[in-house]
């Protein structure tokens, strides 16, 4: 048995003898000369990788809220003109559109439903309450036809009442506008 630099070892790979200090360790264990080396491949040690992206279990798409009432200030109904119809609405930072359908009430009652509104100017209550409700276009009018202050104001035509002398306002307090679907 040999000893140092005269010792002598077999390749695993290739069953040939070469000098003990030349022979090195393969990634498998095999005990080789360094020039039959190779190193691991690096399809042989793949680097893990996250799952792919799932959606959340029992997702649920996002629901469409319910349109609620909003109470409008102290007499928010202004006639334009006498002879007219046209009633402004004042309803801060609305969000309306024009053509949008809203019933008008007056302040709600301890019985689960809802007062009407004041008469004002010839106009009756019970006409700005209408359960169908109006198509409103947003902006105040003037008695000249102008369309203004789109951001709180909005009008509508009522029915059957025109106002008496114009550019009264009335409804009294604790008015709301809402859907027309929505029940007491």
């Amino acid at each position: 048995m040999a000893r140092g630099k005269y010792s002598k070892a077999i390749s695993d790979r290739s069953g040939m003898e070469f000098p003990y200090n030349e022979m090195v360790k393969e990634w498998n264990g095999s005990f080789v000369h360094r020039s039959e080396f190779e190193r691991k491949h690096p399809q042989l040690e793949l680097r893990t990788r996250g799952g792919d992206a799932e959606g959340l279990l029992d997702a649920r798409p996002d629901r469409t809220e319910n349109e609620i009432i909003a109470i409008l200030g102290p007499n928010p109904f202004e006639t334009i003109a006498a002879l007219s119809g046209i009633i402004n609405v004042s309803e801060q930072g609305h969000g309306r559109s024009t053509g949008d359908t809203v019933r008008f009430r007056g302040a709600p009652s301890t019985s689960a439903s809802f007062n009407t509104p004041q008469s004002f100017d010839g106009v009756t209550g019970t006409n700005v309450a209408k359960a169908a409700g109006y198509s409103i276009t947003v902006g105040k009018r003037d008695s000249s036809g102008n369309i203004t202050q789109t951001d709180n104001f909005y009008h509508f035509t009522v029915d059957t009442n025109t106002a008496t002398s114009g550019g009264v306002s009335g409804g009294g307090n604790n008015c709301s506008a809402g859907p027309a679907t929505l029940s007491a």
